[in-house]
């Protein structure tokens, strides 16, 4: 920051003819001269202010000192561990919750049955939204295989869960089921849109399975209930 004695001396070097400003005049000069953008870009960051007061902090720890070699660097480095430590064990569970339910199937919705979501799927294509067509529709796929006891119910499962233990149980549909769990979450989580053939691929899926015996081929898998 420029001191506010060199800003006067340049107002009065710079006054031309010379002038002698009272004590008021004086101070509302130099507040103008140094209210002008060279001076405020020269002013430390809020960073640096931050950087600053803590080290501050640390002069007090050790008695307004802190350019012993035997302190500055292993304390600052002793520090920094500590919040990085803190930082993964307070945000990180918070991440791995948002991980965990951001591709979740269903929105809590435990008891709408297989043909609630149909009606769903049906109204939004009535009405042309083609992206709520193809999420209810696909939960319908989902649903159905739960009531049918295809597959267990489990809250928390994502499309792509869904789409694998489904096709253990459909071998024959198994890409078409993934193929519908990448549209659910292209349009559900991401930023991507959805297209009437979208949601016919999907209605033709959910009529397809409904229709089908499952074939488990004799073995069980994490998520599928297996008839006994």
């Amino acid at each position: 920051m420029i001191p506010a004695s060199a800003a006067f001396a340049f107002l009065f070097a710079a006054s031309e003819p010379p002038v002698d400003p009272d004590r008021g005049e004086a101070q509302r000069w130099a507040v103008e001269e140094l209210s002008k953008r060279q001076y405020a870009s020269a002013r430390p960051s809020w960073i640096d202010q931050v950087w600053n007061q803590f080290i501050d902090w640390l002069r007090s720890l050790n008695g307004g000192s802190i350019t012993g070699p035997n302190f500055s660097l292993p304390l600052i480095g002793a520090l920094a561990v500590v919040l990085i430590v803190a930082a993964v064990i307070l945000v990180r569970p918070r991440l791995n919750a948002r991980k965990k339910t951001s591709a979740e199937v269903f929105d809590g919705e435990a008891t709408v049955d297989a043909d609630g979501f149909r009606a769903r799927a049906s109204a939004a294509a009535s009405r042309e939204d083609w992206p709520s067509a193809v999420v209810e529709q696909f939960r319908a796929v989902v649903r159905s295989a739960e009531d049918r006891a295809v597959i267990d119910i489990q809250a928390g499962r994502t499309a792509d869960e869904a789409a694998a233990q489904i096709g253990r149980a459909f071998g024959s549909a198994r890409s078409r089921l993934e193929e519908a769990a990448r549209i659910f979450d292209g349009v559900k989580y991401g930023k991507a849109t959805a297209t009437a053939s979208d949601h016919a691929a999907v209605l033709a899926l959910d009529s397809d399975l409904s229709a089908m015996k499952p074939d488990f081929s004799g073995q069980s898998a994490d998520g599928m209930a297996v008839p006994r």
